[in-house]
């Protein structure tokens, strides 16, 4: 399960831009391979920031992983046929800052978290007997 979809994508850019990013053979239409390797490779670069701190594969994906899977899928399909924008740049690094603070915990994506301390029902109780020793017991010594 990827992070983002085609719909996604098209949503976020527009279907003539991920034609353009994606119609490496000039057939006219958004090619769906390219499309989903570009998709895989931003997933391969997501998981490792929040690998260590929710659990992976997600249930449900928050919507701020969606737009920034697409922000980095668009970055890493520009290369020969299309060149790399300020704005496209920009989305990614926004996106790569966004991934280190949710892996420093510094932003929560609202998810369980991965090595959460478990919630007992039953509380921890200890009991004794009396003391074996006190000052007034040990005060000849």
């Amino acid at each position: 399960m990827t992070y983002a979809n085609q719909s996604d994508m098209i949503a976020r850019f527009g279907a003539d831009e991920v034609l353009m990013l994606t119609d490496r053979a000039a057939l006219g239409v958004i090619d769906a391979a390219v499309l989903l390797t570009a998709l895989e490779e931003a997933d391969a670069e997501i998981n490792p920031y929040l690998q260590s701190r929710y659990v992976l594969p997600m249930d449900v994906v928050p919507r701020i992983l969606v737009g920034y899977a697409c922000d980095i899928a668009r970055y890493r399909l520009c290369g020969a046929t299309a060149t790399v924008t300020d704005d496209t740049r920009s989305r990614y690094k926004d996106a790569v800052r966004f991934l280190e603070n949710a892996a420093s915990g510094k932003v929560l994506l609202g998810i369980s978290v991965a090595n959460a301390p478990a919630v007992s029902v039953n509380p921890v109780a200890i009991s004794g007997s009396g003391r074996t020793f006190s000052r007034t017991s040990l005060a000849d010594y």
